[in-house]
């Protein structure tokens, strides 16, 4: 697999957020939401909030294709079979066979189809965690509308580059 895509991919919300969080097109109405100014978003150790944030945009990519590569569903059932993924076997002939026949492995494999269901589970997943937390923080919904914003464009964006450009072996 081009294991490259996952630290490529993990690099998009870093950017988004530079951009979607900038004070001249959301960041503004966000510091206003969450109660944040310029001067409180000095503090803290930039490096390290950069850092884990990368870290857990990598796990975001590491998850990615199994939300918007349908054929990962194929694999799944058959991969605690003897002789899955061996090359030669007879289980992967036949898995592979059916592939091809089928053109298994390039059907929905496009930017906008993994982009689809990206921003799918942003708005529904992220969305309602967000909404969950956002009641019982007694935040308003520009809050949550703003996060949900941001993961929509990001989780989009994550999905079809991964639905794009991950290939399988």
């Amino acid at each position: 697999m081009n294991w490259w895509v996952y630290p490529l991919t993990a690099l998009i919300p870093l950017l988004v957020g530079a951009v979607y969080y900038n004070e001249r097109v959301v960041g503004g109405i966000w510091m206003r939401a969450t109660g944040l100014d310029a001067e409180k978003l000095q503090g803290g150790n930039m490096a390290v909030i950069f850092g884990m944030a990368y870290l857990f945009s990598v796990l975001i990519a590491l998850v990615m294709p199994f939300l918007v590569i349908h054929q990962t569903a194929l694999d799944s059932l058959f991969m605690m079979q003897e002789g899955f993924g061996e090359a030669g076997s007879a289980l992967t002939r036949e898995v592979e066979a059916f592939a091809e026949s089928t053109d298994l492995h390039h059907l929905h494999r496009s930017f906008g189809h993994g982009f689809f269901h990206g921003a799918l589970m942003a708005v529904v997943f992220v969305g309602s965690i967000l909404g969950i937390n956002a009641l019982f923080e007694r935040r308003r919904w520009n809050y949550v509308l703003i996060h949900v914003g941001y993961w929509t464009i990001t989780l989009g964006l994550m999905g079809g580059v991964i639905c794009e450009f991950l290939n399988r072996a």
